[in-house]
């Protein structure tokens, strides 16, 4: 079962792990000095947050998780009939986790990920422009492909 994504960038890390800790009533899986995330089953979302430069502040993107990579291609298979540029990343770091990932934008340009995470990192991974799928996107933000990746 696929579980939703969203990746908030804020201010104050602590301030915000306080408060969502509070709001879901669970304390969060991976706390770094600059992201926390918590992954909840009710509802069932991947929710993480990043300090510093690693995400435009307010949501930065939303995603869908899956759990294995069949999920995945079929999730992949979905992208590529948006009739919308889809950016396959490909293996990569990000958010201290290995993963095979891919990013689209809706007509507003809201920025979607689609991933499969098959590993832990002990670095935060690659800050390239959010901006490659998106001109509402910051230019520098969380884990996005360059634009020289557009497919």
């Amino acid at each position: 079962m696929k579980r939703m994504h969203i990746h908030v960038g804020v201010d104050n890390l602590a301030a915000s792990i306080q408060f969502y800790s509070t709001l879901f009533d669970a304390e969060p899986t991976v706390t770094k000095d600059d992201y926390a995330k918590w992954m909840l089953d009710d509802p069932r979302v991947n929710f993480a947050i990043s300090s510093e430069d690693h995400a435009a502040k307010g949501i930065e993107h939303l995603g869908i998780q899956a759990e294995n990579p069949e999920e995945l291609q079929q999730v992949f298979t979905r992208l590529r009939k948006a009739d919308a540029p889809v950016l396959e990343e490909g293996q990569t770091t990000c958010c201290y986790a290995q993963s095979e990932k891919s990013w689209i934008a809706d007509p507003d340009g809201v920025v979607w990920e689609a991933f499969y995470t098959d590993g832990e990192s002990v670095v935060y991974g690659d800050s390239p422009e959010l901006s490659a799928v998106s001109r509402n996107a910051a230019e520098t933000s969380c884990c996005a492909p360059s634009k020289a990746a557009l497919s």
